[in-house]
């Protein structure tokens, strides 16, 4: 699918529900591209593999640290992304409109309690205890 596909897209998804900004989704199509190199130069997959809920998940986080640094919490918020269960839905929604593919196994549920938000995009940046 075409950038401008993908854009049209999204505009029709974000006019239908308005819950998420469109930079919510080009990351996660961003995050996802990336997630898939990723894997697949490391081996853990190959060609073009399907990836599960919690593959997606630790992906995004690596790729929204990669980057937006100690900002990726406040980034992803302000586009209405406040949980992994926001990735899920995100997800469900590009695979409602065709964009994105799924398995009869692949569930909503599988991106909830994937981690914490405050965890997982902040606490790479605190500072550590000197001992």
């Amino acid at each position: 699918m075409s950038t401008n596909e993908f854009q049209e897209v999204v505009e029709r998804i974000c006019a239908a529900n308005g819950r998420y900004q469109p930079a919510a989704y080009a990351f996660l199509r961003r995050g996802l591209d990336s997630t898939l190199h990723r894997l697949r130069k490391s081996g853990k997959i190959e060609g073009a593999a399907h990836i599960s809920g919690p593959m997606l998940l630790d992906g995004l986080r690596e790729y929204a640290l990669e980057q937006y640094g100690p900002l990726a919490r406040l980034v992803l918020e302000h586009w209405g992304v406040h949980s992994c269960r926001d990735f899920g839905e995100i997800v469900f929604e590009l695979v409602d409109y065709g964009v994105l593919g799924k398995t009869e196994e692949d569930r909503i549920e599988d991106f909830e309690g994937g981690y914490d938000f405050a965890e997982a995009f902040e606490q790479p940046f605190e500072p550590r205890a000197v001992s």
